[in-house]
Formats: structure tokens, sequence, C-alpha cells
């Protein structure tokens, strides 16, 4: 079962956030940038998944170990690749756009074209031994940008756009992918 609840911030905006369970975080971020539960499920993004190895001219040949390490994901912890997240923002009618790092976060215009910002951070465990990435989105909510990390207890309110430049500038600078999920193709 995933951990989701709609969190009340200051000033009363009701904010959907679901939390962290194995290597969901891409469901996750989706679920929390949509703003709603079961917008995308397990079934649906391993569905995705699926379809990108069917559809794959460069497919591989099949091994023991293909039934859980998955081109596009882990079929039991999840841990879906980007490939996943594109087909299925394009399944709701959603361009993502990859952020040139080398511009940094000044050239990202917060307006009402962008959806949110998923960004993909490497996270170092278990002191360096263990080395992986995590799915975050940033969304802003009636005026105010919010970090909805699934790993975070509630959702994080940025004070304004400057601080979410800098945000983004910070996890740029160690190795974060960024990208803008535009509304309407």
């Amino acid at each position: 079962m995933i951990s989701s609840e709609r969190v009340n911030m200051e000033g009363g905006t009701n904010i959907y956030h679901e939390r962290q369970r194995l290597q969901f975080c891409l469901l996750h971020s989706l679920n929390n940038l949509f703003q709603g539960k079961d917008v995308f499920t397990r079934a649906e993004l391993n569905s995705i998944a699926e379809k990108l190895d069917i559809d794959d001219p460069n497919r591989g040949i099949w091994n023991p170990v293909s039934i859980v390490f998955k081109p596009h994901h882990n079929a039991i912890t999840g841990n879906y690749d980007i490939n996943v997240l594109i087909a299925a923002l394009e399944q709701k009618g959603k361009t993502v756009v990859w952020h040139d790092r080398r511009n940094g976060a000044s050239s990202i215009v917060l307006d009402d074209r962008l959806m949110g910002i998923v960004v993909n951070v490497p996270v170092r465990k278990f002191g360096d031994l263990w080395r992986s990435r995590h799915w975050v989105t940033l969304r802003c909510i009636q005026g105010v940008w919010y970090n909805l990390d699934s790993d975070f207890a509630a959702p994080y309110a940025f004070k304004d756009s400057q601080e979410v430049g800098e945000f983004l500038d910070g996890i740029i600078a160690a190795g974060a992918e960024v990208l803008l999920v535009m509304n309407d193709k």
C-alpha cells in the first residue's frame, strides 16, 4: 500500500503528497505532479515499460535474470527509467523538455506553460556504498512552488522563485538531471 495523504499547508492549500515505498519514486513523483492518488498505478507503469521493451528494435536476448531486471524497470521494486517517465507524461498530453544543465536554473521560466519540474538526483547511502538515483517533483500550487519529494514527511514550500532557482542550481551542480513538464503539447 502506498502511503499518501492530503496535507493542509499554511494558508489552507490542500496538497496531495505520496510517500516513498521501495524504488517507486517515479510512480510517486508522477502522482505528486498530477496531485492525485492512482493517476498512475504500478500496473500502468509496468505496462508502459513492457511496451517500450517490446517496441525496442535493439531488444536484448532473454535470460533468467530478465524476469526481474528488465530494460526499463525492476519488476519487483520499481526503479523506472526516463523512457517510462516520458511515455507516461505523453499519454497525459504533456511534453517533456530536458533542461540543458550548462545554462543553469536561471534559464528556466517558471510560468503557466510549465506544469512542473521532475528531477533525477544522485543518491548515496550507507557510507557511499550504495549509489542510485531518485525522482523528485517540484510543482507550483496556488502560486507557491513546492518540493514534493516522496522521501520527505511533508511537502516543502519554497519561499519564492529565487529559492526554487537556487535549489535547482545546487542539485544540477551535484549531478541532477532536470526535466521540465510542459502543459499541453
